[in-house]
């Protein structure tokens, strides 16, 4: 069997004396200037609630707005928020920068735009959730709300999914929730071979994570629509039904086996 000792630590039992992080918040940005000082000001009134240590890893992604000059500004008067500068644009590039950078015991990767309320990052986090090496966020499971969500977007976000679901990953109805949790065993061991740069990178991550037998658990999301236009219904399909077909060449041909 694959999967990682899973820790169990809940927020009362963590020991500060340890000096170990148990959290790091992983945010990969493009050109999210704009959004990011109310992304962390609403991350911060979540921190100062919670008992336990948190780091901030915003990872800027190639950006050519004024997203690494609002992180060094915001992380001058908050010391648990630091930058990573990715200069290859890339989602999977910056999430598995930011995942083999942070220091924490468990590691959460969330959009910018907090289309799920960062309150919500309790679901994924023990006692809620327990026994697991992966939480993904889903908007499908039993439980799951969608606010304001235009009928056209959610057809393009079945499209996905369905493809998913027939290449590669039939178990899951959502792989595509910006919101994820990976112990730190987990996340070193499946970053570090993780190879998919784009949008798919997560089917790439959950394929890896399944196929070695990871304990994954769907954790239920009120998750809220932002506009976006970064997502284009055929291109974007079309590349991701190619990743899918990549991702399972690689793993036919040993490309994901542990290096350390």
């Amino acid at each position: 069997m694959y999967p990682l000792n899973t820790l169990t630590v809940s927020s009362h039992q963590f020991d500060e004396s340890r000096k170990v992080t148990y959290l790091s918040i992983i945010i990969p940005a493009h050109n999210e200037a704009q959004r990011l000082p109310d992304t962390l000001r609403a991350i911060d009134a979540f921190i100062s609630s919670q008992s336990y240590s948190v780091e901030v890893l915003v990872v800027e992604n190639a950006s050519v707005d004024e997203t690494a000059q609002v992180v060094r500004s915001y992380g001058k008067g908050h010391q648990h928020v630091s930058l990573l500068q990715e200069k290859i644009r890339g989602k999977g590039r910056a999430v598995r920068r930011g995942m083999l950078a942070a220091k924490g015991e468990f590691r959460f990767m969330c959009d910018a735009d907090l289309s799920m309320s960062i309150e919500q990052l309790v679901r994924f986090l023990p006692p809620q959730s327990t026994d697991f090496d992966v939480a993904i966020g889903s908007r499908e499971v039993s439980g799951a709300v969608r606010f304001h969500e235009p009928v056209f977007t959610h057809i393009r976000g079945r499209v996905f999914s369905n493809l998913v679901k027939l290449f590669a990953l039939p178990d899951f109805e959502d792989t595509q929730c910006g919101f994820k949790c990976f112990t730190a065993q987990a996340a070193l061991d499946l970053f570090s071979v993780q190879k998919l740069d784009g949008m798919s990178f997560d089917v790439e991550v959950l394929y890896i994570a399944r196929k070695r037998e990871y304990r994954i658990v769907e954790v239920p999301v009120d998750w809220h629509f932002h506009r976006e236009t970064r997502v284009r219904m055929m291109q974007d399909s079309l590349g991701m039904l190619l990743d899918i077909l990549a991702l399972r060449r690689n793993w036919l041909d040993g490309k994901y086996t542990r290096t350390r």
